[in-house]
């Protein structure tokens, strides 16, 4: 289950933005989590849970935001939501040289420390996931 790995990775980078803060809590993280990053939402809510016992993390909400999957045909630019499995043959030409726009995201968008507003800042980590 690859969903662990990846909360843990969130979780070391959210909590060493928070020290590098210098906050003791993180009250909520989001995510965009593409929707060919092969990430089932139900794993990842459960292994962050996990990941985020005995750390500035506990307790904190991850909301993790979906972006669809969308591709650009290579010959004659046309656009097209790729479902999943994905679909790379222009609809419109039907021509297989699409070019994956967007759905493998997998990056914290924003962090918001304990005690902040509910329009949070987006913090910068170290690297994204």
């Amino acid at each position: 289950m690859h969903e662990m790995s990846i909360a843990m990775a969130v979780v070391e980078q959210v909590a060493a933005a928070a020290r590098d803060a210098g906050v003791d809590s993180v009250q909520q993280v989001r995510l965009e989590v593409g929707e060919l990053a092969g990430v089932v939402p139900d794993a990842l809510d459960f292994s962050f849970e996990l990941a985020c016992a005995g750390t500035a993390l506990e307790g904190a909400e991850l909301i993790a935001e979906p972006v669809p999957g969308r591709a650009r045909c290579e010959e004659c630019r046309a656009e097209w939501p790729t479902g999943m499995p994905p679909q790379l043959r222009c609809p419109r030409c039907a021509v297989s040289t699409g070019q994956l726009l967007s759905g493998r995201e997998l990056r914290i968008t924003s962090v918001r420390w304990a005690g902040e507003p509910e329009e949070p800042e987006p913090v910068r980590v170290r690297e994204e996931c």
